[in-house]
């Protein structure tokens, strides 16, 4: 999978459909050479164009700054010609900025690297290979290790860094910058793809044309955020779902990141990835090494499609670690939308008895159990029961809970604190502040500085305190702010930049913590819905709360934009009440059970209230889960149709991996007059096979039709237009 040809001075890491090539040039610049669609084990340096300006001949290194400027890098640095974004930025003691790395060596092994701290796949010795190459700068005493690990079964290339200071004179220097991925090539009309969004409306996908200068997308929030996703594409103009050149960049981290395409005089892009630098410096003494987390840099020849396959399959196989990553999940009910914080113990036992009677196999208890939490004014970081709601105490709940026939399922918000508090009272300083300046308050509640270990220790200890209580199988962890007002009480002068990754880590530590405590437990992570839905929080846990927009038809677009990269098994997807709660919209129950189909499933409303035909429809979609779940948790994901695009209608297929069974969803979601019927074609499946095309929503079309693959492929099959907006249909196709 990797190797090394020592005359050519060329790295190969080669992956089932691709290739990446990397040159060490005469004058020891670890440049990138090639990376796309399989290519021969020839001598490709010349791509680097590296001799250009005449230097190979040449002692005097007369146009250094040429050179750099134009030459296509791997790990980019700054202050010594090359005027493009670098990768690394260090500040010395002297306060000099300058850095430039030389080759040194190379190790080949086998298996993947552990970062400290920090999320990190994971596979077999047999199965995958690391390349670690080796750079220093021998001014300021300095080690880069470059990491590249690939797989045998998969088309990815995951990278990081190791930053080593081995100043042999004791000096510290100041990281100022430290991505995790950077690579150049020629600009092949290029397109860009971004996610954006809001609270409610996360990941909508923005494709636009990469123009001269610097573009892409950042957070500054302190976590991944609602606005921007860690996430970037660069694809051929005309590139579709199913075919044309696509890169993909995904960051496995959940703070602080910027993503970027660069694109320069001679038409060249540099694209990064990694911790955004606004914000951050590390200071690295002698001896000290920093690592950056993660990224995955994916290239697919097959489109959209393609890349997300990519995606999919090494986050499920390589990187979600939980029992549950392949497993059917428990069919829960939350009782937020249902009754917000209006609620006691029989309210909460009379929403299990009718959920267990329809087949819904959890409850769980959503915010304002805790403290004396009425509203979202207080009590957050007093995690003991509030007895005037729960008056036997939670684990007499649990137990009836439990005794009805369902499992019990609870949340927290472990990060936040509330003025109004009884740890507040006690430790105000464990708040996240300025001294002398008022904090800015986000839902009337603050941050704690877990950055702190007596901090997070003191949360922890009364999370694990409550999971012991009694018999709970599930957690919802929330965070439901941004950071702002950065100051911590360990943290002093240029060490302030720190923060905001050792949040980070922080986060990661507790929740490290948690499965390991309790290592069958079925973590949910959420930030006030998907401001935290990323690569690294997949690590902790299999499954993230898409959003707090339930609304079948706003989860379209929001759903579709996570499925780019993340497999559908880990998106939280529920069916609500309407009027939808965040936009007001009606849609029928149906559709509503199968756009959350397309996820973990479950029920975010008050069961006791629904009207009998919304709850006879129930124990239906709860049949349709049990039935096709397999394949959508574990089957290929395709996109065959964007509401976003033809504002008329969505279609996604899942397809399982022998091909032998499909599920496709269809969503009609504004209709129109006199229009005939749609085909839909479906690609994925076997070209020679036959199928039976089964209309799981047509109850008098109980005769299924039977059409070779090859026909549903290139002509499609046939989907009658319903009468009225928002109308959803179930496809199964079954081999013959």
């Amino acid at each position: 999978m990797i190797f090394f040809d020592k005359t050519q001075k060329l790295f190969r890491l080669e992956t089932p459909n691709s290739s990446y090539h990397i040159c060490i040039t005469q004058k020891g610049y670890v440049s990138h050479a090639y990376y796309g669609a399989k290519i021969g084990n020839d001598d490709i340096s010349y791509l680097t164009r590296q001799f250009e300006y005449g230097f190979s001949n040449s002692d005097i290194f007369r146009e250094k700054h040429s050179l750099l400027d134009f030459l296509p890098m791997e790990y980019p640095f700054d202050g010594v010609g090359d005027f493009r974004k670098s990768a690394i930025a260090i500040t010395n003691q002297n306060g000099n900025n300058a850095v430039e790395l030389k080759y040194k060596d190379y190790k080949i092994i086998d298996g993947t690297v552990q970062l400290d701290g920090l999320p990190c796949v994971f596979g077999e010795k047999s199965s995958c290979q690391t390349l670690e190459i080796f750079t220093e700068d021998e001014v300021l005493g300095l080690e880069v290790i470059l990491f590249y690990t690939v797989f045998e079964d998969n088309d990815a290339i995951v990278r990081s860094a190791k930053i080593i200071n081995n100043n042999k004179h004791g000096e510290t220097v100041l990281i100022k910058k430290a991505l995790s991925l950077s690579f150049d090539m020629d600009d092949d009309n290029f397109d860009m793809i971004t996610l954006h969004g809001s609270w409610a409306r996360e990941r909508h996908i923005d494709r636009r044309p990469v123009h001269m200068g610097l573009q892409g997308t950042e957070s500054i929030r302190g976590e991944t955020s609602h606005q921007e996703h860690p996430f970037m594409a660069i694809l051929n103009h005309n590139a579709d779902n199913d075919s044309g050149n696509v890169y993909g960049v995904n960051f496995i981290y959940s703070g602080n990141f910027i993503a970027s395409v660069q694109k320069n005089q001679f038409g060249s892009i540099r694209t990064q990835i990694g911790i955004n630098p606004e914000n951050f410096t590390w200071q690295l003494e002698a001896g000290q090494c920093f690592e950056t987390p993660q990224a995955v840099l994916v290239f697919s020849s097959e489109g959209l499609n393609g890349m997300s396959h990519i995606f999919h399959d090494l986050y499920r196989e390589h990187l979600i670690r939980s029992p549950y990553k392949k497993t059917m999940r428990p069919i829960l009910i939350n009782n937020w939308e249902a009754t917000y914080f209006n609620f006691d113990e029989e309210k909460l036992l009379d929403i299990a008895r009718e959920a267990h009677k329809d087949g819904i196999e959890m409850l769980v208890m959503d915010d304002g159990w805790f403290g004396h939490r009425n509203f979202d004014d207080s009590s957050l970081g007093d995690w003991f029961v509030n007895e005037n709601k729960l008056k036997g105490g939670l684990k007499n709940l649990v137990d009836k809970v439990n005794e009805i026939g369902m499992k019990f399922g609870i949340w927290f918000e472990p990060e936040m604190i509330s003025p109004d508090s009884t740890l507040f009272k006690n430790h105000p300083d464990y708040a996240i502040q300025i001294p002398g300046r008022e904090p800015g308050m986000s839902r009337q509640q603050l941050v704690l500085d877990i950055t702190r270990k007596e901090v997070r220790e003191c949360i922890y200890n009364q999370i694990s305190k409550i999971l012991h209580s009694a018999n709970i199988e599930y957690v919802k962890w929330d965070m439901n702010r941004q950071l702002s007002d950065i100051g911590s009480l360990d943290l002093h002068g240029t060490k302030n930049g720190e923060f905001f990754h050792r949040y980070v880590l922080a986060v990661y530590e507790m929740q490290e913590k948690l499965i390991t405590e309790f290592p069958n437990l079925l973590l949910e992570n959420c930030s006030g819905g998907g401001a935290r839905f990323d690569p690294g929080m997949l690590y902790y846990s299999p499954q993230i709360w898409c959003s707090d927009d339930t609304d079948a038809i706003e989860r379209l677009e929001i759903q579709e934009g996570t499925a780019l990269m993340y497999p559908l098994s880990s998106m939280g997807a529920h069916v609500s009440v309407c009027p939808n709660h965040a936009v007001g919209r009606n849609t029928p129950f149906k559709t509503r059970g199968y756009v959350a189909l397309a996820g973990t499933f479950g029920y975010e409303l008050d069961i006791t209230k629904l009207s009998e035909e919304d709850r006879t429809i129930i124990p239906h979609q709860i049949e349709l889960y049990k039935k096709y779940s397999d394949i959508v948790r574990n089957g290929d994901y395709w996109r065959i149709a964007s509401y976003s695009e033809n504002h008329e209608f969505d279609c996604w297929a899942c397809i399982s991996k022998d091909k032998n069974k499909a599920l496709i969803t269809f969503v009609q979601v504004l209709n129109h007059p006199n229009f005939k019927t749609r085909f839909i074609k479906v690609k994925g499946i076997c070209a020679e096979s036959n199928y039976l095309v089964h209309y799981l929503d047509d109850e008098q079309n109980s005769k299924p039709l039977e059409l070779k693959g090859s026909t549903i492929i290139n002509a499609g099959i046939p989907v009658s237009r319903d009468w009225g907006d928002f109308q959803g249909k179930l496809i199964y196709l079954e081999k013959k």
